[in-house]
């Protein structure tokens, strides 16, 4: 299990206070479900004592965010500026801040906030908060005067210190941003299941999450088998690492692979049958479903469970103990993801792949091709 989160150092003297006002950032997101996404200027509040502001460098593009912007998750608030796997350099600190430093490598992933008192925050474990996190963007930050957060495709951003990450400098920044999300969402059901030298990972699908999963398990010194329907990706998955590679429509290659896994990562956010990939696990095996499809899967068999002593879990992201741990890790073993960086004038476009698949694996925004801001904040 992961450990509880590490109580703050004691605070040493106060810094002076920050400016006061709220500062502008610019930025690009949505104002309609159908608008595309359009330069805006977003507001900053100023520091608060325990506030850490973010110059952005880099913020990763994730699926969640088309889905989002679009409203294709149900009634959302506009203007929106997306982006929840957020690299930069602090910028300023609030007067209890000690722990961070202008000028250090930061990162911000999905969650800006919770309640800080469920059990699951007290454990560490803020992701599963009993009370609701608060979302990097789209979300009412009631702490904050309830305001909507707006997230990384900005210029700058204010987060409180207890959910900044320390990025190690070893890593690339662009490349390390999706780790944030990707890279987090994948390592912990990996930690969760305690994998070693010696277990078998299985990874269905290779996309974002997929390729990560396959890198981080790799680095853990498991032998990693990929599920993929696509023959076209069967390179792929052997160029980032994967000892074997079974192409799951394939009766005979699953069949194979009866009994040879410990536990699978699945990825794949459309419906699809699970039960063939349970018969590939071993005893005690245990299958994360970390793709959320939008439709009902096909029924799982509980015999296939039941005769072999299997898990079905599921698994959201990582607190933010685990989530400064897999960057740690990350650095020490050199696994970040593999990125396209584009600029502000290519969001759209990029946004388009992502839903036709055609990236490999994570986009990634360089936010120094956002412009300046205007003199009125839009969100």
């Amino acid at each position: 299990m992961t450990p509880g989160r590490p109580v703050p150092p004691p605070l040493a003297k106060p810094l002076p206070a920050p400016a006061s006002g709220p500062q502008l950032a610019a930025a690009y997101g949505a104002t309609a479900g159908d608008s595309g996404l359009v330069p805006l200027t977003v507001a900053r509040r100023a520091p608060k004592d325990d506030d850490v502001e973010i110059a952005i460098e880099f913020c990763g593009l994730c699926h969640s965010d088309v889905h989002a912007t679009r409203g294709e998750w149900g009634t959302q608030k506009y203007p929106l500026v997306p982006g929840h796997e957020i690299v930069g350099r602090v910028s300023r600190v609030g007067a209890a801040v000690d722990d961070f430093a202008p000028g250090e490598l930061v990162g911000v992933g999905c969650m800006v906030d919770s309640c800080r008192e469920c059990d699951s925050c007290l454990d560490g474990l803020e992701q599963y908060c009993e009370n609701s996190i608060t979302g990097t963007y789209g979300a009412v930050d009631a702490r904050n005067g309830d305001t909507v957060t707006q997230g990384g495709y900005a210029t700058s951003v204010v987060v409180d210190r207890r959910y900044v990450l320390r990025v190690p400098e070893s890593l690339d920044p662009a490349a390390a941003a999706p780790l944030l999300c990707a890279g987090i969402t994948t390592y912990s059901p990996l930690r969760h299941f305690d994998v070693e030298a010696g277990d078998v990972v299985g990874v269905v699908g290779l996309g974002g999450l997929g390729h990560m999963a396959v890198k981080l398990a790799k680095a853990m010194g498991a032998e990693v088998k990929v599920f993929t329907t696509s023959e076209a990706k069967v390179a792929a998955a052997r160029e980032l690492g994967a000892d074997h590679v079974i192409l799951s429509r394939d009766e005979a290659s699953m069949e194979a692979a009866n009994r040879s896994i410990d536990v699978i990562i699945d990825t794949v956010a459309a419906p699809h049958d699970l039960n063939p990939y349970f018969r590939t696990l071993r005893r005690d095996g245990a299958l994360f479903q970390l793709g959320l499809p939008s439709d009902a899967m096909p029924p799982v068999n509980p015999g296939a469970l039941i005769r072999r002593r299997i898990a079905y879990a599921g698994s959201l992201i990582g607190g933010i103990a685990e989530t400064q741990e897999m960057l740690d890790f990350c650095a020490e073993h050199g696994v970040v993801s593999d990125v396209e960086v584009v600029g502000a004038d290519r969001l759209n476009e990029a946004y388009d792949r992502m839903v036709a698949g055609d990236v490999k694996y994570r986009f990634v925004l360089d936010t120094s091709t956002l412009g300046n801001p205007s003199e009125k904040a839009d969100a």
